[in-house]
C-alpha cells in the first residue's frame, strides 16, 4: 500500500491564456467589437444631432462624437483574458442578481419552565 508521500506525482494542469480564436483588427479588437462600435456611433450621432440642435455649438458635438467613439472602443477591447470592461460589468449584474438574500429575523429564544 502506497503512503502519502509516495503516491506518484501528476502533471500540473496547463491553461493557456491569451489564445487567438478570430481575427483581430488590433489586439483585443476584432469584427463583433467593430459592429458593437458602429451601431454605439450611430446612437451617439442622433444624440449628437439632436444636442446641436439645442445647444447650436459646433465645438461640444465634436467633443461628444469623439468621447462616444473613443469610449466605446476603449470599453470594448478585450484584453489578454479575453475579457472587456463591458463583459466584466455584465459578470457583476449577473452576481448582483443571483445573490441570495438571507434576512434575519429576530426571535426570542424559548424559556423552559422549570
Amino acid at each position: 500500500m502506497l503512503r502519502g508521500d509516495e503516491l506518484p506525482r501528476e502533471k500540473p494542469l496547463y491553461i493557456p491564456q491569451g489564445l487567438k480564436l478570430r481575427k483581430e483588427i488590433f489586439n483585443g479588437f476584432a469584427k463583433e467589437e467593430l459592429i458593437k462600435t458602429i451601431f454605439v456611433t450611430l446612437i451617439a450621432g442622433v444624440v449628437d444631432a439632436l444636442l446641436f440642435f439645442i445647444a447650436k455649438n459646433t465645438v461640444v458635438t465634436i467633443v461628444f462624437m469623439l468621447v462616444a467613439v473613443s469610449g466605446s472602443v476603449l470599453m470594448l477591447t478585450k484584453d489578454n483574458s479575453n475579457i472587456s470592461v463591458v463583459d466584466q460589468m455584465g459578470f457583476l449584474i449577473k452576481y448582483q442578481f443571483r445573490k441570495k438574500k438571507y434576512m434575519y429575523v429576530y426571535r426570542l429564544e424559548r424559556r423552559r419552565n422549570g
